[in-house]
């Protein structure tokens, strides 16, 4: 944790060795890959137990319906594809964007289990109450049951946010020594 006098002068803030482009793609490469996996994963069989999309295919559609709307659904392999590829667009998107957070605020890496979980909380937020809404995803009216609610967010925090601010402080850590703590 920064000392008070490191968050007056800010060297808390101070990013002390500059990362090197590759390892910064690293960083977000595995981070969202990592993350991306275990978020379709957690889908595919949350989604399976629940009776509610019990095919992968339906949940991978279900995500292309994001930018086709309900003709996903009847698109075959080929929007399953387009679902799959948008979810890794996704994760590798919220990784480049933490890597990118946490090489101008290194308090980000220094905490990275508590960084991710937050980051991963507040990526729940924004896909729940900006980019849903915005794409062509039929909201359902009805609150989301507790139980699938806490998947999401343990999922959001400890599979998605967690590996991916692991990987950046392990691929582009800002003090220049790669490791997990």
């Amino acid at each position: 944790m920064p000392s008070a006098s490191q968050l007056e002068s800010g060297a808390a803030f101070h990013r002390p060795h500059p990362v090197s482009w590759p390892r910064l793609v690293r960083a977000i490469v595995f981070g969202g890959i990592i993350a991306g996996t275990l978020d379709i994963t957690d889908a595919f069989v949350t989604n399976a137990l629940l009776a509610v999309s019990p095919s992968p295919t339906r949940v991978l559609q279900s995500i292309a319906s994001g930018l086709l709307g309900p003709a996903a659904y009847s698109g075959g392999a080929g929007t399953a594809l387009l679902g799959l590829l948008c979810h890794f667009v996704i994760a590798l998107s919220a990784a480049a964007v933490f890597v990118s957070v946490s090489q101008r605020l290194p308090v980000l890496q220094r905490r990275p289990v508590i960084a991710g979980i937050i980051f991963g909380l507040a990526l729940h937020g924004v896909m729940q109450y900006v980019v849903l809404p915005l794409s062509f995803v039929r909201m359902s009216s009805a609150p989301t049951p507790p139980g699938q609610l806490v998947n999401q967010l343990l999922i959001h925090a400890l599979g998605v946010g967690v590996p991916i601010a692991l990987a950046a402080r392990h691929w582009a850590p800002v003090d220049g020594t790669p490791s997990i703590p």
